[in-house]
């Protein structure tokens, strides 16, 4: 047994895993920075976005590129009208919207339930075959599942760091009350930062459709990792969700090749106790004031 080829392969493996936890984290953290809410319905919006996709690709035929780009905009803007129509009354009420959010995510699962049925789908592989790098073997489709998420994660730091719109949607982030006296109209991107959030979910969602299966129960375990990726890079910074994401993706990879799957799930939880008692604001979270 050659155990640096296993180590390869794990982080490999770890890498594509972390790539989509940082998908979802990102998305969350902008919820939680913008609006100060905890968004429990951010799996049911990963399973919609697996849903589109396996529906788009698997019935419609349309390639997958096609099926992100629906997904993903179709997605921003049911989060948008969702935080206008449903959250809004919740904004300075950060416990009752938390609230809201487990109803909104029980109402969506059970929607999904009703008209998709308890059983898994599986869609088909973007691409066949697998891909060699020396010794190391990689089905191709996680290779364009990668090159998907980077694409998706360098559009969204264009859009936060050079367009205007982007510009104050981290200044809300990062301090709501700072914004607001700078003459950012912050109530403006409540909406918007919603609305993203939601649709990095639901982009996480499609890229993970082809290598699981679909199911409207598949949210949960994302929802977790996506939760303890934000405790440890930090509530609301998502520089600390883009080092946290990748982290959790190696760390699970290297403790499943050691050790059982349960054990390590364990070991992330303690993990994530460690980092609770060490460093309560994560890696780059702020303290506060």
């Amino acid at each position: 047994m050659d155990w640096s080829i296993l180590i390869a392969q794990a982080t490999v493996n770890g890498l594509v895993v972390g790539l989509l936890y940082l998908l979802m984290a990102v998305g969350f953290t902008l919820v939680f920075g913008v609006m100060r809410i905890v968004n429990f319905a951010h799996g049911e919006f990963y399973m919609l976005g697996a849903f589109a996709a396996y529906f788009l690709t698997a019935n419609a035929s349309l390639p997958f590129f096609a099926t992100l780009i629906i997904t993903f905009a179709g997605a921003v803007v049911l989060g948008a009208l969702m935080e206008w129509l449903v959250l809004k009354p919740f904004r300075n009420d950060e416990l009752n919207g938390m609230i809201a959010t487990i109803g909104i995510a029980m109402i969506l699962q059970n929607l999904a339930l009703m008209l998709f049925g308890p059983d898994p789908h599986s869609m088909p592989a973007i691409v066949r075959g697998v891909t060699r790098l020396g010794d190391i073997v990689i089905p191709t489709s996680r290779l364009y599942v990668v090159a998907f998420a980077l694409v998706a994660l360098v559009l969204l730091y264009i859009f936060l760091k050079h367009s205007r719109p982007g510009r104050a949607l981290r200044a809300v982030v990062e301090d709501f009350e700072i914004a607001s006296i700078q003459g950012i109209r912050s109530r403006i991107y409540y909406p918007l930062g919603f609305g993203l959030g939601v649709g990095l979910a639901a982009a996480a969602g499609s890229l993970m459709a082809p290598l699981f299966s679909v199911s409207p129960f598949v949210g949960a375990a994302p929802l977790l990792k996506a939760f303890i990726v934000v405790i440890l890079g930090g509530l609301g910074s998502i520089p600390g969700a883009a080092v946290a994401g990748l982290a959790l993706g190696l760390v699970e990879s290297y403790s499943s090749l050691f050790f059982s799957t349960s054990t390590a799930d364990m070991l992330i939880f303690v993990l994530v106790i460690v980092m609770l008692v060490v460093r309560p604001r994560g890696i780059l979270g702020k303290g506060e004031v």
